[in-house]
């Protein structure tokens, strides 16, 4: 099963595929479980930072040793790759697909490296994912002090002259916990131009992560100090993700969250505890609830019966 069949899959039967960004063996292991429990493929997205964290080899022997102890299938995905040596280094490590994120440079700059990133991986058989406009926020190495909306008439430009297999466009998500200092707004009438200009192109959204009130409200209960949290409404997600084109929506910053909120409270329970298993067991729970919530909840993809899966 090829991520690109699943992408028109979803366009088809109007679904998302979660990608969610694992940077641990505790997070990887969640969001498979999540996945195994509810019989749904997913993406495993990895950022550039994270595939450093876990080093080369290791990475790439945890992701054969899943393959073989899972039975969904999932697809692993480089996560706003910068260039193509990042995006060569994690092909080689198994990926199933990757994102080259040149949407920092100027227009025709990012055609020119998003393009050499596709002829490279397209021989190889990965499918790209690239990025147009400008999501504001920070997330590892990815920071933008600037929102720039995707233009409609540049997308069809761009996707023809690159050849990716995916675009990841900017309607007012952003990275982060901090996405909104007021009430979201989400352009969904941009969607709808992109839509019509690129007749069934996939669509990614990124930065979507809902950031939970009561997540945050326990951290900070707990000792946290986590001001001004707001994320995408889960209802926008379920109708980007069920009445248009996005076949994949990017979860990172709620994954974190679930984390820290579990290990805090866990710890603030046991103040005696130094067992690190015990309190990681508990973040691996509070991440695969979060999971299996946006799978059932959101993406409405449990149950689907996917292609020859």
């Amino acid at each position: 099963m090829k991520l690109t069949d699943v992408y028109k899959d979803a366009i088809k039967r109007k679904y998302a595929l979660g990608a969610f960004n694992f940077y641990n063996l505790e997070s990887m292991k969640a969001i498979l479980n999540a996945a195994e429990e509810l019989k749904t493929p997913v993406i495993l997205a990895v950022s550039e930072s994270a595939l450093k964290y876990f080093g080369f080899e290791f990475l790439k022997n945890a992701i054969k040793s899943a393959r073989k102890t899972y039975t969904v299938p999932f697809f692993v995905h480089l996560d706003h790759g910068k260039d193509l040596d990042i995006c060569k280094t994690a092909i080689k490590c198994g990926f199933d697909s990757v994102m080259i994120d040149a949407s920092s440079l100027p227009f025709d700059e990012n055609i020119k490296l998003t393009k050499s990133v596709v002829d490279f991986a397209h021989k190889k058989g990965i499918p790209v994912e690239a990025e147009l406009g400008k999501l504001k926020g920070v997330e590892d190495d990815v920071n933008s002090t600037e929102a720039l909306f995707t233009d409609p008439d540049e997308a069809v430009d761009f996707v023809k002259k690159t050849g990716i297999d995916s675009l990841a466009i900017a309607i007012g998500t952003s990275h982060g916990v901090n996405k909104f200092l007021g009430e979201a707004k989400i352009r969904i009438d941009i969607l709808s131009k992109i839509e019509k200009k690129l007749k069934d192109f996939p669509l990614v959204l990124h930065g979507a992560s809902s950031i939970p009130f009561e997540h945050i409200k326990k951290i900070n209960s707990l000792g946290g100090n986590i001001k001004n949290a707001k994320g995408v409404p889960e209802d926008v997600l379920l109708e980007v993700s069920t009445k248009h084109n996005i076949c994949k929506i990017n979860v990172d910053s709620d994954l974190r969250i679930a984390t820290t909120m579990a290990v805090r409270e866990y710890l603030n329970n046991n103040t005696s505890e130094v067992d690190p298993r015990k309190y990681l067991k508990e973040a691996i729970k509070e991440m695969q609830n979060l999971v299996e919530h946006k799978i059932k909840d959101v993406f409405k993809t449990k149950n689907i019966k996917f292609l020859n899966y």
